[in-house]
Parts: structure tokens; sequence; C-alpha cells
């Protein structure tokens, strides 16, 4: 996406350490399942979806372990916060989904939650696959050394 695409979303939650932690290899956009009190809270930006995931069940992909609060003005009518909510997607695009899941040994990945500009909630999740030590290394090593010369570049002193 380019800046100007990405300023007309607004970002409810990011999976900042996603990225950090799995070599991303397809992204998907997917529709969320949510209740009224779920969107309210949502707009308020305090969700969380770093340590949440999403599997395959039944033909159908759900969002495990997400936190989206409770919208405080909602009273009796609130949702639960950690319920698994339903993600939408294409049949084509499940397909895929479950087959990269089953033989290659992927998983789903949750990296935003964002709303786009008709104010529908929309998550990005991806393909990934974990990580080593080393690799997580070798990253940290190469972020470090384009941060150098950039300081290089500009002549500031250590």
């Amino acid at each position: 996406m380019s800046a100007n695409n990405e300023a007309r979303y607004k970002i409810a939650a990011d999976n900042r350490k996603a990225r950090f932690n799995y070599e991303i290899m397809e992204d998907f956009e997917a529709g969320l399942v949510l209740t009224g009190t779920e969107v309210k809270s949502l707009r308020g930006g305090k969700a969380m979806i770093a340590e949440s995931y999403a599997t395959v069940e039944n033909g159908e992909i759900w969002l495990i372990n997400s936190y989206i609060p409770e919208y405080l003005q909602a009273n009796r009518f609130n949702h639960e916060p950690k319920r698994p909510r339903k993600l939408l997607l294409t049949k084509r695009q499940m397909a895929k989904i479950e087959i990269a899941i089953a033989r290659e040994g992927m998983t789903i990945v949750p990296l935003k939650i964002f709303f786009n500009e008709k104010g529908r909630a929309k998550i990005d999740i991806a393909l990934a696959r974990g990580k080593k030590l080393h690799d997580k290394r070798e990253a940290s090593k190469e972020r470090d050394w384009k941060r150098e010369q950039g300081r290089l570049l500009r002549g500031d002193k250590l």
C-alpha cells in the first residue's frame, strides 16, 4: 500500500511483532463478523491482536485469542472480550490457506485490524512461517546496520 492509501484507513489494532517473529509469505484482507459493541470498542483503538492467531475449523477460518475490550456504555448488552471471531474470505482464498497449512506447515497470523474507506472493520492476515532464532538475530543485525548507514550518510556523530 502506498502512503496515500494508508492515510484513508484507521488502524484499530496492530501486531508489530508478527514481522519479526514470522516470515510472511502472502497476506490477505478479510472481513470480520462483529457485534455492534465490538465495532464501537474497536473505534476506540484499544484492541490487541499480538497474541492471537487464526485457525481453520469446518471449512471456516476463525480468529482466536484476540482481545477487543468491552464497550463501557453498552451495559448488559456487551460482548465477551476474547471470543472467537469468524473471518470472511472467498472460497478460493480459504482453499489456498487450508492447503498451505496442511501441506507446508504454515500458520495464519493477524497483522492489523483497520477500518476501510467504507467504515467496515477488516483484518489483514498472513500466511507465515516461524523464524528461527538465528533468523531473528540476522534481521536485528540488518536493521541496526541500516540505522547506522543512515547516521553515517547524514553525518551524525555516534
